[in-house]
């Protein structure tokens, strides 16, 4: 029995990475900026802040990851080389749970990248 059906493993779970990358910018970036622009309506410090985004941070990086681990067993755990470029159903798939796999990779990295300012930044400018 597996813990998730290969029914989920589609077109859809190439978006995963790139989507959960933006959606953490999103919530970072506008976070930060909402913050900074109201921060004495707010009532709490910068401190704050940085528990957001790491708490953000840590929930992009798990879904990233899951995703990762779905397109790893898409691929076949890397059993097969690429290029995948027969004109077969197994080709295809293999072809998208590599390129998923990848784009999980770049979108892991964003997400970390994403997330470095709010450790350099000591306190918004007035």
């Amino acid at each position: 029995m597996r813990l998730v059906p290969k029914e989920i493993e589609s077109l859809w779970t190439l978006f995963t990475g790139p989507v959960v990358w933006a959606a953490h910018f999103l919530v970072c970036y506008v976070g930060g900026a909402v913050y900074c622009a109201r921060r004495e309506w707010l009532g709490f410090g910068f401190e704050w802040v940085r528990i957001g985004v790491g708490a953000a941070t840590a929930v992009a990086l798990a879904l990233i990851v899951a995703a990762a681990w779905l397109s790893w067993r898409q691929w076949g755990f890397g059993t097969e080389d690429p290029p995948h470029d027969a004109a077969t159903a197994h080709d295809r798939r293999s072809f998208q749970g590599f390129a998923t796999l990848l784009l999980s990779g770049l979108s892991f990295v964003a997400v970390v990248y994403t997330a470095l300012p709010v450790l350099m930044i000591a306190e918004c400018n007035p």
